[in-house]
């Protein structure tokens, strides 16, 4: 028997603006809220991974260990990096080399997360991100 991810964990100070950012960037709704001021996110239908986001006291204060990344899908990587922004996501520099087949971006509260640059109904396609 292998194991499986079931849960993704996101710390956040206000986990109800992590949750509403990441539902809105994967199309996704709150499972469910819990007495301690988590939320718990996930596809319609119940699929699994969900993520939940857990309140700590503390504010981020260096590069994430791990993070998630993201590829457009029916739209372009410019067009998705744009839908991005405008939820609140922000361009965040942890080093990466110029011209990066990635743009990385962080949430609302700083979690990096990278927007690929092929689109998931053609991986051989490689779309280069915008500056």
């Amino acid at each position: 028997m292998t194991s499986r991810i079931a849960v993704l964990g996101i710390d956040a100070v206000e986990p109800e603006v992590v949750a509403r950012f990441w539902c809105r960037v994967l199309d996704w709704t709150v499972v469910e809220r819990s007495a301690g001021g988590g939320v718990s996110i996930g596809p319609v239908g119940g699929a699994r991974p969900e993520i939940d986001v857990l309140p700590v006291p503390e504010h981020k204060a260096v590069k994430n260990r791990m993070h998630l990344d993201v590829r457009a899908e029916d739209v372009s990587t410019a067009a998705e990096l744009e839908r991005l922004f405008a939820l609140g996501a922000r361009r965040a520099d942890v080093g990466q080399a110029a011209g990066a087949d990635q743009v990385v971006l962080a949430d609302p509260e700083g979690n990096e997360f990278c927007l690929l640059s092929r689109s998931v109904q053609n991986p051989d396609d490689s779309e280069k991100p915008p500056p």
